[in-house]
């Protein structure tokens, strides 16, 4: 039976950069952000290691309501708020906090009686212009959260930074000015900081961090891998070689005949596609890590399949092992030959590809 794509995803690498956010933002409290399935790690299984943060945080209430399912009773913060105010009993019964960026949202508050007072964070538009109060908003923003019975005291603020993964631009110096500047005289606990500004922008931590990308041990910074910011991959994609051949020179290899044999040479093919979430846009050259040595992609990927130049392998065969990133491979240097990022490529990993937790309960591996 050919052995599948395996994802093992690395606990201790995930505690280790853990203890990184606690080394560069001290004293601060933590959201961890596990939002996209934890970019793709598994949102119950990597909350359930990091029960010790302050709070997490999510982008929607189907997958809060997956982490109260599985007995997760930390905070938990909806990233986008709420859409209609039917939604608002089901917050208050599954104990999440919103975070409150539209004043459409402030209206349906105002309006809609709950059980028990819900927690919230006041988001303010410091020049993303995506989600958040206008600066001139803010103040009667805060007032009416602060009035609103159906809100629990103390409401937070927080912003989003924009270009916080390019240490030299200084927007990101604007953005914590006009945040300063937006809730100057509010009396609150703030939270600026994502993995960029946590790495690079210290001035930003505020009282909350909101970790993300760090977390799960990859540099948000381009050009830049996870071993220079002091953290691990967590995530190691790996599959298996399931045929080797030996093709003449000029032969095609692939969909679209779109590569060709400069000589003759070895050709190895390994068990993993887009099917699997393998970028199907990797380009010819992108490397992988075949018994730990570098060897090029191939020809075109296909759904469950790719292609290497096994020229530099001449005793590969059927069986070995093959890293498509993580430990010994940075998941960002795939990135960039798939004219891509590193979030894609993790999020996109797909549930056929089965997960190995180390170290699982036993202290060893264990498939989940």
């Amino acid at each position: 039976m050919t052995i599948p794509p395996r994802a093992l995803i690395n606990l201790n690498a995930l505690q280790h950069n853990l203890r990184r956010v606690h080394e560069l933002a001290p004293g601060r409290r933590i959201m961890a952000i596990i939002k996209a399935d934890a970019y793709g790690h598994g949102m119950v299984r990597i909350a359930r290691a990091l029960s010790d943060v302050d709070a997490f945080g999510v982008a929607r209430f189907n997958e809060a309501v997956t982490l109260r399912t599985a007995g997760l009773t930390q905070p938990i913060v909806l990233l986008e708020g709420f859409l209609d105010a039917a939604e608002l009993p089901l917050i208050c019964q599954h104990r999440l906090s919103i975070v409150v960026h539209h004043g459409a949202q402030l209206d349906m508050l105002e309006r809609t009686p709950l059980a028990e007072p819900i927690g919230a964070w006041l988001k303010i538009d410091s020049g993303m212009h995506r989600l958040g109060f206008a600066p001139a908003e803010v103040e009667d923003a805060w007032r009416r959260l602060a009035l609103c019975p159906w809100i629990s005291k103390p409401v937070r603020l927080m912003t989003h930074l924009a270009c916080a993964d390019d240490r030299a631009d200084r927007r990101t110096l604007e953005q914590l000015a006009c945040f300063n500047a937006a809730v100057n005289g509010l009396a609150a606990e703030h939270s600026i900081a994502n993995s960029a500004a946590i790495l690079g922008w210290p001035q930003t931590h505020g009282e909350w961090v909101r970790p993300g990308l760090m977390l799960y041990g990859v540099s948000p910074f381009p050009g830049r891998i996870a071993q220079q910011e002091g953290l691990k991959p967590v995530m190691t994609l790996s599959t298996r070689l399931i045929a080797v051949h030996n093709l003449d020179k000029g032969a095609s290899v692939g969909y679209g005949a779109s590569w060709t044999c400069p000589q003759a040479m070895r050709v190895g093919i390994a068990a993993i596609g887009y099917g699997d979430g393998y970028p199907r846009h990797a380009r010819p050259g992108t490397p992988v890590l075949l018994n730990g040595t570098r060897v090029p992609l191939i020809g075109r990927v296909s759904m469950d399949m790719i292609c290497v130049d096994l020229s530099s392998q001449p005793a590969a065969r059927i069986g070995d092992p093959v890293i498509l990133w993580g430990e010994g491979l940075p998941v960002e240097e795939v990135a960039h030959y798939a004219s891509t990022i590193p979030y894609e490529l993790l999020c996109a990993v797909a549930r056929r590809v089965q997960a190995v937790v180390t170290p699982g309960p036993t202290g060893k591996s264990a498939l989940q």
